[in-house]
């Protein structure tokens, strides 16, 4: 191949590229202008939150309470061969907690479960022309489908954060009793926990609450064809919603280490 065709494919690529994102960002208007139009079928939002939070409850519970004991398996151990001073040890984890584990990896557990059912769901109607059944009678699909799946990963977002942060706290609490012989009354100390922890924490739980729901409805609206598309659009769907939470993580989290410089 020439240079020339090597050039005319990357700008192919390029333009490509240019023109989805264009396309995401007015889904994404329109989302959340949605969440303001109240186009949706009465109850639907209540019915997407216990989609959302009441059918991924156990499944993050689990993960995040195993999660929680590994790590402080993990840290108690390294501290022990180092210093043999667990008394930060509990301070520590919930601040790590707060601030990056909880939002995030509750965030990657709802990309993959929540995000993959969304592009399934709207990919179906795309590839069945019901998406088109909701234009001719005169409702914007994003308003119809995508608004009340923002708003209840919105709210139930949070209710899973703060779940996640409990099961791990308390299960890594039970870890350090059982395996170090930590009081408990050390370990579940929060005085370490600021106002910047919280903040930071809460920004990233609202970014990827909104992101998924976005971008997992974008790729089921780009879905073609019949079964098949709906599977493509089911990947890119988890695929493009974990790296968003990946790369949000990373955006937010060193904005705020150059403004607060960590928090105080």
């Amino acid at each position: 191949m020439s240079l020339t065709t090597h050039i005319e494919a990357l700008g192919s690529k390029a333009a490509g590229a240019g023109r989805a994102g264009s396309r995401l960002a007015i889904i994404a208007a329109k989302s959340m202008s949605g969440v303001f139009a109240r186009d949706s079928p009465k109850g639907e939002v209540a019915r997407q939150m216990y989609i959302v939070g009441n059918k991924s409850v156990l499944f993050i519970a689990i993960t995040m309470g195993f999660l929680g004991m590994v790590m402080v398996i993990q840290s108690g151990g390294q501290i022990n061969r180092v210093t043999g001073d667990l008394s930060q040890l509990g301070p520590q984890f919930l601040k790590l907690f707060i601030q990056e584990f909880a939002p995030t990896i509750t965030a990657l557990m709802l990309a993959t479960r929540v995000g993959a059912g969304i592009a399934a769901e709207v990919g179906s109607m795309k590839v069945t022309e019901q998406i088109d059944a909701l234009r001719l009678s005169g409702i914007t699909p994003t308003s119809y489908l995508i608004a009340p799946r923002l708003i209840a990963c919105l709210f139930m977002g949070f209710v899973l954060t703060v779940i996640a942060i409990v099961i791990a706290f308390s299960a890594g609490g039970v870890s350090a009793w059982g395996v170090f012989g930590l009081n408990p009354t050390v370990f579940f100390d929060s005085s370490m926990v600021r106002s910047y922890d919280i903040a930071i924490g809460s920004i990233k739980t609202i970014c990827y609450s909104t992101a998924i729901p976005i971008i997992s409805g974008y790729c089921g609206l780009e879905a073609r064809g019949g079964s098949e598309g709906v599977g493509t659009a089911t990947t890119s769907a988890v695929i493009g919603s974990s790296f968003a939470v990946l790369l949000l993580d990373f955006i937010i989290s060193g904005i705020g280490l150059t403004i607060f410089g960590g928090g105080v």
